[in-house]
């Protein structure tokens, strides 16, 4: 059983988790600290960038000797393959450690057992610590490599009465500039944006990540994705304007066999695999209300967030349209998980709930 201290340095490795967000893509975030002998701090890391040193590393080389005998506590378990670096498990072994303490088994079948293999060594290694807590924290790429798709995060703004556009299909600014900005520092964490070809012809928007103070753009940009099932999007349009890199897919490309008109349509499901094989971890879905209908009705989105402007319209495009509800019995159910005011806005954040089978 994990002590207090160790429990205590769990949650530690989770702040350091979390300041690789955005920058470690396609692999996890990872915090690490370790402890020696008499159970002081003697070395903290975490994983910075995809390619470089994983956070045990890091870890280790602050702590040097004085990990010999020590308790790593790390919040994944640590890699036992060789990929563009080392294995993790063996430069712990190496490093004379006595007992790990992991807070989220490996589901990367490449990676995983590393447990195994320090338990083989002679190493102590106690599992699920913190366990709610580590999962939260690496929600997106957990989810991505469980389901080899996309994490999705369904992304919107809307009036109080749930209108996204006016009656004369005005749409800008809905809300905030504080709430606009929100979303550009979500964007740089992410992998791709998506959006449908009806918000590209109606807003030409052109989905980088960048400060809106001054317009500069951030350091990394996610994929701009549009789902175009007939290739309508125009070419002199903002997404083509390479400031980041664009994937239009059509149903030319991924097609499904047609929605009830009997139109190609694009197959979702084999949009997030394609996505998934491109690397992408974490996905915002920001447009508009059929396409996100159409992705809450095949069930492939796993979290809601909400700028709620305090403004009322009457009349006008609704937030969200077709998501497969024909009746109260049916409506797709969501937990509240935050409500954070932004600026004058909120932003409400939701889960669906599992349906139980």
């Amino acid at each position: 059983m994990a002590s207090q201290a160790e429990v205590a340095a769990m949650g530690r490795a989770v702040e350091l988790a979390a300041r690789g967000l955005g920058t470690t893509s396609p692999n996890p975030v990872v915090g690490c600290v370790i402890m020696d002998t008499d159970g002081r701090v003697v070395g903290e890391g975490f994983h910075a960038y995809a390619g470089g040193p994983h956070a045990e590393i890091v870890a280790l080389a602050q702590a040097g000797e004085r990990a010999r005998g020590g308790t790593v506590v790390v919040t994944l378990e640590p890699c036992d393959h060789h990929g563009k670096t080392g294995p993790c498990s063996a430069g712990l072994i190496n490093a004379g450690v006595a007992r790990v303490v992991v807070g989220v088994a490996d589901p990367d079948t490449h990676a995983a057992g590393g447990a195994r293999t320090l338990r083989q060594a002679g190493v102590e290694v106690e599992t699920g610590v913190r366990e709610a807590e580590v999962e939260a924290g690496n929600i997106a790429w957990l989810t991505a490599v469980r389901r080899q798709r996309p994490y999705l995060i369904w992304k919107y703004a809307a009036t109080l009465d749930g209108r996204s556009a006016a009656a004369d299909g005005t749409s800008m600014w809905i809300t905030s500039e504080a709430a606009r900005m929100d979303v550009h520092s979500h964007r740089s964490t992410v992998d791709a944006v998506i959006v449908g070809v009806g918000t590209v012809l109606a807003d030409n928007p052109q989905l980088t990540a960048r400060n809106l103070r001054d317009g500069s753009l951030a350091i990394r940009q996610p994929l701009r994705v549009v789902v175009d099932s007939e290739g309508r999007a125009p070419p002199d349009s903002r997404i083509r304007d390479g400031a980041a890199p664009t994937w239009v897919a059509t149903a030319a490309e991924l097609g499904s066999p047609g929605d009830a008109a009997g139109e190609a349509q694009v197959d979702l499901e084999q949009l997030l695999t394609r996505l998934y094989e491109r690397d992408v971890r974490a996905a915002l879905l920001e447009g508009g209300p059929r396409l996100a209908g159409a992705f809450l009705a095949a069930g492939l989105v796993d979290k809601v967030v909400c700028y709620l402007a305090p403004r009322l319209l009457g009349a006008g495009t609704a937030a969200l349209v077709e998501a497969g509800v024909g009746t109260v019995a049916d409506a797709i159910e969501l937990e509240f998980i935050d409500v954070t005011r932004i600026g004058p806005d909120l932003r409400v954040t939701a889960l669906p709930r599992k349906v139980e089978g």
